[in-house]
């Protein structure tokens, strides 16, 4: 662990909050003081609270991975086998806010960050269909706007992941976990590959974008690929991928990996000071104390 990596940490130590599942993704915290996460294979959605054992908080979730607050604070969600991100409603009824683009149907939505304009970004990736269930033909960035229309943010992201807001919101962060199907086998063989890094683009006050560059280079042949990605309040950049979760300045400056028992797919800001890192990785959840509280989400309902 570098030296600057390791003055973030307020301590170094990781906890294992609770193991035993097929595959964890979708952290988030609520303020009413407890984590939600996700488990992929088993379709089910999660409540965990400090120090206690988790509960299920939704069956049949229709493949939920990425999940956020809208402005209003209500629970966002990405369904990646259900192809269509939703809304839990405070009566516990979830709302469909998109399932296609025009008359085409969404690819397998992954993950999703709201915007303080209430509009909302959700990353949409190609894998895991056929040819034939393909109906966009690309993998790209979606939005959903405030009067609910859905709308092509871009469509040059090569497979997209995880999405994350510098703290002015100027910038999006995207992590870009491959380019097609050849950087798989290149993972299986042990091999570098050259596809995975995080993409920047600059946010104009309409929530535009433009200025499509590479932030990092995330070259590896160890196990994982960028995937979540979260910001915290200094403009720092998190993103779990190959070995552990890989930290940034935001000038792009490497500073080292987070590195934990099992390889991190998410990761969420959390608890009364905002300064607890949930990850989601492999069958388990484990917490990280860090220095610096992470950037506030918009809507982010306030404890009850």
């Amino acid at each position: 662990m570098t030296e600057k990596l390791f003055g973030l940490f307020e301590s170094p130590e990781h906890k294992l909050l609770a193991t035993g599942f097929g595959f964890t993704d979708g952290p988030l915290w609520h303020p009413d003081g407890y984590w939600e996460f996700a488990d992929i294979p088993a379709n089910r959605v999660y409540w965990l609270p400090p120090g206690g054992a988790p509960g299920t908080l939704r069956e049949n979730s229709g493949g939920s991975n990425g999940r956020t607050f809208d402005i209003k604070g209500r629970v966002v969600s990405c369904e990646g086998e259900a192809r269509r991100v939703t809304r839990r409603e405070t009566n516990g009824r979830y709302t469909t806010l998109a399932e296609h683009i025009g008359d085409k149907r969404l690819s397998r939505p992954h993950d999703l960050v709201c915007r303080s304009d209430g509009s909302i970004f959700f990353s949409d990736p190609q894998g895991h269909l056929s040819p034939q269930e393909q109906e966009l033909g690309f993998g790209g960035i979606h939005r959903i706007l405030p009067d609910g229309s859905v709308m092509i943010a871009t469509m040059d992201t090569e497979y997209p992941n995880g999405l994350a807001f510098s703290p002015d919101e100027a910038t999006l962060y995207i992590a870009i976990t491959r380019l097609d199907d050849g950087c798989l086998e290149e993972k299986r063989r042990g091999e570098v590959c050259l596809h995975q890094f995080i993409r920047a683009f600059t946010v104009a006050s309409d929530g535009s974008l433009s200025d499509n560059r590479i932030f990092a280079q995330m070259f590896s042949a160890e196990p994982g690929v960028p995937v979540g990605v979260k910001v915290n309040a200094e403009g720092r950049v998190f993103c779990n991928g190959p070995g552990g979760c890989w930290v940034f300045e935001p000038s792009g400056e490497y500073l080292g990996i987070i590195r934990l028992p099992e390889i991190p797919a998410n990761c969420a800001w959390g608890e009364a000071d905002n300064s607890t890192m949930l990850f989601t990785a492999g069958k388990s959840v484990y917490s990280l104390r860090m220095k610096s509280p992470g950037c506030p989400l918009p809507g982010a309902p306030r404890p009850s």
